[in-house]
Formats: structure tokens, sequence, C-alpha cells
């Protein structure tokens, strides 16, 4: 175990705006409470919702860390009451509601998973996040089936990376979107099918002529705005649309003899304010169902960047200009 000093150095938002507004600054190490195991943090994921946070539009739930961060590797150094899933010096990677991006970090133990044979902590901070959001949507909420097709807008990113992956391990065909013909190409290297650069082409008309004009089966929207009624006309009949994000607005107007002539079923999910049960339930359908896929390398986290726990600020920055590819990781 390191030193026992009770600081920490970690990244807040000093105040609502760019990436300029996140400090490094010493904080109280936290304590773990009942169930809750400290992680002594090697590296932690940098994600949309932490950008959100920064810029005031995204706050964390009741009784989260202001410190920024919801996913994080490294190894157990403390067990708080009744925490016995994971023995100290075990190396886990986790999901946390907030204050990933410290040198320790508080997490449910049963949010928390054993790093998988053969990654690297950086590349186990980039799977929590993702893994979570793309199993508990494509697979439980969407019903992604061995056969069916999965349309994922946002294909190179963290979660497109992901679905991409994941879809094709359990025997799915994938067309995925992206905002660029290297992005795009990327997605054809990671298994999908067909990818569209949606910024010169029609995805509706590429999802229908890659499915023999029958249309996905499943849709991973994070989108939202304009991209509603596209996907209603990409759809499949019998189709399940899942929302996650809304970054081209949340209010829409829908058709609704659409939704009807196809039955189609228009779903989504939020991940952070879930409760701590319906968390560790995604926990362990991932430790049954994908972990054995991660320690045999058939997917892996895909990781675009690295930067170290002070450099945070140059993270969101590369964030925000979405020239990535994968995952953003923190160093510590």
């Amino acid at each position: 175990m390191s030193d026992a000093s009770p600081t920490m150095r970690a990244i807040l938002a000093a105040r609502p705006g760019g990436p300029e507004v996140l400090e490094l600054r010493s904080r109280p190490r936290p304590v773990p409470g009942p169930g809750e195991i400290l992680v002594e943090v090697e590296a932690a994921g940098v994600n949309r919702p932490d950008v959100l946070q920064r810029q005031g539009a995204h706050p964390p739930p009741p009784g989260a860390s202001d410190v920024l961060g919801l996913e994080v590797a490294g190894e157990v150094v403390a067990l708080g009451p009744g925490a016995s899933r994971h023995a100290l010096g075990a190396r886990v990677t986790a999901l946390v509601a907030g204050g990933g991006y410290a040198e320790y970090c508080l997490a449910d133990e049963g949010l928390a998973l054993p790093i998988p044979p053969g990654l690297s902590a950086v590349e186990a901070a980039a799977i929590p996040e993702a893994f979570f959001t793309v199993w508990t949507n494509v697979f439980e909420r969407g019903a992604l089936k061995a056969g069916e097709t999965l349309l994922v807008h946002g294909g190179s990113s963290g979660i497109g990376t992901t679905a991409i992956q994941l879809a094709k391990a359990f025997g799915a065909r994938v067309v995925a979107t992206a905002g660029a013909d290297a992005k795009a190409a990327a997605c054809v290297a990671l298994g999908a099918d067909r990818a569209v650069n949606y910024r010169s082409d029609d995805f509706v008309a590429a999802t229908l002529a890659a499915t023999d004009g029958r249309g996905a089966d499943v849709i991973l929207d994070m989108v939202g705005g304009d991209y509603v009624a596209r996907n209603y006309a990409a759809a499949a009949v019998d189709a399940r649309i899942v929302q996650i994000a809304t970054l081209r607005g949340a209010k829409v107007e829908i058709d609704l003899r659409v939704i009807m002539a196809k039955r189609l079923r228009h779903t989504g999910s939020m991940l952070r304010p879930r409760s701590v049960e319906e968390k560790a339930e995604i926990a362990e359908a991932l430790r049954a169902e994908v972990w054995p896929l991660l320690a045999e390398g058939r997917c892996k986290p895909v990781v675009d960047s690295v930067f170290p726990l002070a450099e945070a600020a140059a993270a969101h920055a590369r964030m925000e200009s979405s020239a990535h590819v994968g995952k953003i990781v923190l160093t510590v």
C-alpha cells in the first residue's frame, strides 16, 4: 500500500466553462463505507458526461463526489465494512458515480470487476462506462440477437467501438455511422459490415441497401434531434431503437403512424442515475457474458489517446474536437 497521507490529488471544475476550468487540487483521501472499496487509481476513463459536468449541464447525482470521472482501474487498497468481493491488492476496473480523476477513488464492490488477463490498466479503465452502456442498451433493452442487424451511430466513439465488437462477437451484422472516411474505415477494421460517412452519404439508404431493404433490427442512437425520424425510416419491422443521448436535441416531432406501421419500440436509458443494485446486475451480466471475450482477446477496448492526470484539460479538448477514435484515458 502506498503512503498513508490523508490527502490526494484530484481534478475538479473550478466553475462551469471550457477545459481551462479544470484544476488539479488537493483533496482528502476518501474512506470506504459499507460495501465499498478504495481503489488506488492507475488510470481513469474520460467520457462525454464528464464534459457536460464541467460545463455545468450534468451535475453529479446526490451523494456523488464532485471530482470528475466515471470509471477507473487500479489496485484495491482498503475495504469498507462488509466488503468481501475483492481482496486487498486485487487489480480491478470499476464504474463509479464520480471521483475517478484522482489518485484514490471509492467504488461499490459490486460495480468493480477484475482486470481481464492481458489488459493494461489504461485499457481496463476504458471498459466500464462503454461496456455497461452497450450491454444494458443493445443486449438487454434492445434484445439484439444473432443474425440481426445493429445500426450504431457514432461508430468510432468509445460506445460505438464497443458496440461494433460486442455485436459481432454475438453473431450480429453491424452498420455504423461516423463523421469522416478515416473513422468509417476504423469501424470496418473493428468488424462493422458497412460503415457510412454521414457527412457525405445517407445512412438510411446505406442501411436499407446493406439489409436488402429490411432495415436495422436494433438502432443505438446518441444523436436524437433530426436523427429520430431517419432512424424510423432505417428501421426494420419490429425494430428496437434505443436512445442513450441527445446530442442534436431532446425534443422532436415524430410520426406515430411509422411506429404503428412498423411496430417499432423506441426506448432508452441513462446509466449514471440508475441504482447501485441495477448497475451491479449489469456488472454480473458482463462478468458472465463479456469478460470471457475480453480474456480471450475476442474484443478489446479501443484507446485513442492517453494524458497524465494533470493534463485533464487537454484530454477534454481532445474529446470536444471529436477527432478521437475510441476512448481517451488519464493516467495517475
